[in-house]
């Protein structure tokens, strides 16, 4: 049996998200696993549009293989109108064959955003993000209160998931939405040893 990883999956279009998932692998790599960080194409309007198989910089576009092996899952996406990005529910769209053969059944999950407003729909985005992996059979972990951050944050962090407000300017990750994120990943990686067969 191969070594396990934890997928860290996630669509970022400024950056924001992107520094969530790679703090929530950072994480998952103090909990002794190894994580995969990997993002999914933009969906284009013109449907003559495609991507191409490598992106021209960051992280690998996701596979199905990818999701098929991985011994845990962390979902990212920014919010938009209160609900994943586009790109990403498009890739999660296309998990049916993974869904047929119950491949993500039992493997733990957790999800992650960002949103450039406080009050931008992080908390329906996480939600809404976990009822496909529901669907998958996966066993959904959010962020318990034993993390202190998440009553002292005047920022990002949910018990849903960790999320970051970037604001209009695209600040960075303050103090306890990167302690939460590093957590989230920790917490990932020692429940993922804990279910894998």
């Amino acid at each position: 049996m191969s070594e396990p990883y934890v997928l860290v999956l996630y669509y970022s279009r400024h950056g924001a998200t992107r520094r969530l998932a790679e703090n929530i692998a950072r994480g998952v790599e103090q909990g002794g696993v190894e994580a995969r960080l990997r993002t999914v194409p933009a969906v284009s309007t013109v449907c003559e549009a495609t991507a191409s198989d490598i992106p021209d910089d960051g992280h690998l576009y996701a596979t199905e293989e990818d999701l098929r092996d991985c011994a845990g899952l962390a979902l990212g996406s920014p919010t938009r109108f209160g609900n994943m990005a586009a790109a990403m529910k498009y890739f999660i769209d296309g998990t049916s064959a993974l869904w047929m053969s119950g491949a993500m059944i039992g493997k733990p999950a957790t999800v992650f955003t960002a949103s450039a407003s406080m009050h931008g729909g992080q908390e329906s985005t996480l939600l809404t993000m976990m009822i496909p992996l529901l669907h998958h059979g996966m066993v959904i972990a959010g962020l318990p209160y034993s993390e202190s951050a998440l009553n002292t944050t005047t920022a990002g962090g949910t018990p849903y998931g960790a999320s970051h407000v970037a604001g209009t300017d695209g600040r960075e990750l303050d103090k306890h939405e990167l302690e939460l994120a590093v957590a989230q990943g920790r917490r990932l990686a020692g429940l993922a040893l804990k279910l894998r067969d």
